[in-house]
């Protein structure tokens, strides 16, 4: 009778258990369709291309079920920044299955289908990956829209020229003699930040620790972009001299900016809510203060739409600005300090990832996680790394075949104006997981 009830009740608690895992598994998904605008990338394909003019992108039915209502409002009152965002994406996630190719996770992406999410079920869970995921997925859309305003893509806003009002730089050894001066046409990062930050942080209120830990890995992508904008100068004169000299900011490669936040992946922090809130402040090995945030701090008001500033009134840049303080949003979202999880290590800084959850394995498919497994990767049999065949197969063992391989070669140039090439053909050895 005992060892009845006994069963009874295990079985009951596991029926319970199990209720309580997919009511959560549900909330969370729900928690988490902000981010189902990264399937905005299609946008690009030639189907939304609008036929009589080039380069107009259309939001088809589709496209519209992917964005929240302030996202519809905000690529409305911007003509010309889905284009943009769209190219972000693709750049995002072309830059992470390269940083990624060597890894166990590759940065695998599905099928897209309307309601599902670009990159599967790993960004429901906190972990190193997601981080990453989202930092940069945050700096796509912030280089490209930065870059399509200088390229007047955009119809709101145009070339940085705040830069323009300092004056020419005159060197002191030659008095009265300047250097270089502003001038050209330098990318709008200030619009591109606000833009990205207004865009890409909708639905992610701050109030729950996986919320703050998605501001803050946008953030830091944003602020990469930010802190790498080069000084590119041009000369001008007679015969090659350089008589005036001008220069501007210019982003980034997008190449660059992958490499360093796959650094942070490499040391990213797992965190917690410290027990005070305060500021974020950027750390010593951060040189870049987080300027952004305060001028918004110092500039921005409160208003009760989304309003935006003419050309002509913010130095031909253009602006974007968001809502006021209110219940869980605004700039309360990013009034926050993360602390480390283990207490003997430092803080995070402002331009590091962090993370919730130890990642898995990704060794074995798992459907729950979306995680595809290393089973039929191609691995190096001759590296140490983590490309090689001991690490990606998990211990598994490998095969090895032979492929035949086709590719173009002995290219020349024809006047006017074609490439011809031959195509050759050679035996290749692959090295595949069991």
């Amino acid at each position: 009778m005992k060892t009845t009830i006994v069963i009874k009740t295990i079985v009951l608690m596991t029926l319970v258990v199990d209720g309580i895992s997919r009511a959560y598994a549900k909330h969370r998904e729900g928690k988490y369709k902000g981010t189902h605008w990264w399937g905005i990338a299609k946008a690009g394909e030639p189907n939304n291309l609008a036929p009589m003019t080039p380069g107009l992108m259309l939001m088809d039915s589709s496209s519209l079920t992917l964005l929240r209502n302030k996202q519809r409002r905000l690529i409305r009152e911007h003509p010309g920044v889905l284009q943009a965002i769209s190219r972000g994406v693709n750049m995002a996630l072309q830059e992470c299955q390269h940083q990624f190719r060597n890894r166990r996770w590759n940065c695998s992406t599905k099928n897209f289908l309307t309601g599902k999410n670009l990159f599967g079920k790993i960004v429901d869970r906190g972990f190193r990956e997601t981080a990453f995921i989202y930092a940069i997925t945050s700096a796509g859309v912030t280089h490209a829209v930065s870059r399509a305003c200088a390229e007047g893509v955009i119809e709101t806003c145009t070339c940085d020229t705040t830069h323009q009002r300092r004056g020419p730089y005159i060197q002191n050894s030659v008095p009265g003699v300047k250097d270089w001066e502003w001038g050209g046409c330098s990318d709008n990062i200030d619009f591109g930040y606000k833009f990205s930050r207004m865009f890409v942080d909708t639905g992610e209120r701050g109030r729950s620790l996986r919320e703050k830990m998605n501001l803050h890995n946008n953030e830091a992508g944003r602020m990469h972009v930010q802190s790498e904008m080069k000084q590119e100068c041009k000369c001008h004169g007679m015969s090659g001299s350089c008589t005036v000299k001008t220069c501007w900011m210019r982003l980034p490669i997008f190449r660059s900016i992958g490499d360093n936040l796959k650094d942070r992946f490499d040391g990213a922090s797992r965190v917690m809510v410290g027990n005070a809130g305060g500021l974020r402040r950027m750390r010593s090995d951060d040189n870049t203060p987080n300027s952004h945030y305060e001028q918004e701090q110092q500039q921005e008001q409160p208003q009760d739409q989304l309003t935006q500033q003419q050309p002509q009134q913010n130095g031909g840049g253009g602006g974007v600005r968001g809502r006021g303080r209110r219940r869980g949003g605004g700039r309360n979202r990013y009034n926050f300090q993360l602390k480390p999880y283990d207490p003997d290590l430092k803080a995070p800084g402002t331009k590091d990832l962090v993370y919730l959850e130890t990642s898995p394995g990704f060794c074995d498919p798992n459907p729950r996680l979306g995680v595809l497994g290393t089973h039929g990767r191609q691995c190096n049999e001759t590296s140490l790394g983590l490309d090689g065949c001991d690490l990606m197969c998990c211990g598994r063992g490998h095969k090895t075949h032979q492929a035949l391989v086709s590719e173009r070669c002995n290219c020349t140039f024809l006047w006017c104006c074609e490439v011809k090439c031959s195509v050759c053909q050679y035996r290749k050895t692959v090295n595949t997981c069991q």
